[in-house]
């Protein structure tokens, strides 16, 4: 299994969005999209929790050798129980790690996400990534220290990016 530094984001994003799965890039990998200076050692999703959507997620995570990041390293797979819910799933693959997270901080699922997203196409994989308003948002609403780390890089990329409009 790889290591947190030997994550393939690129090739996560390529699969699932190969495997049909509708999902949002959020954390800090939507942050390095948005052109943010910055490293993530995963991949943060939020997936539409529909029963369809999350067949094709539970199909492609059986292919990726997909178990639950856990103290105890049981390596038990992903519930579907727990991938149609609201909560976080914790996943280790052998792209590196996955969260597959029903909904946000502020209890924002797929449905309500999609409307503060943009599509992005990278290296010829199209996908949806919380817009960086959003980013900024939840980023400050989750209280965590690496978050108010990233901050200040957000709102200057934030400034920077209105700046070259006008």
């Amino acid at each position: 299994m790889p290591s947190p530094r030997d994550t393939d984001v690129g090739e996560l994003l390529r699969q699932l969005s190969d495997a049909g799965v509708e999902f949002i890039v959020v954390g800090g990998a939507a942050a390095v999209l948005h052109g943010a200076p910055i490293t993530t050692e995963d991949l943060d999703i939020v997936h539409r929790r529909s029963p369809e959507n999350v067949a094709r997620l539970e199909t492609l995570l059986d292919e990726l050798g997909a178990h639950v990041r856990e103290v105890a390293n049981r390596r038990l797979p992903p519930q579907e129980s727990a991938l149609l819910g609201e909560g976080h799933v914790l996943l280790s693959t052998r792209l590196g790690p996955l969260d597959c997270l029903g909904t946000l901080i502020d209890g924002r699922g797929f449905e309500e996400l999609v409307s503060h997203s943009e599509s992005i196409k990278d290296e010829g994989v199209e996908f949806l990534v919380v817009d960086l308003p959003t980013l900024i948002e939840l980023k400050t609403k989750t209280g965590r220290a690496k978050d108010r780390l990233m901050l200040p890089v957000l709102i200057a990329l934030a400034e920077q990016l209105e700046d070259s409009k006008g």
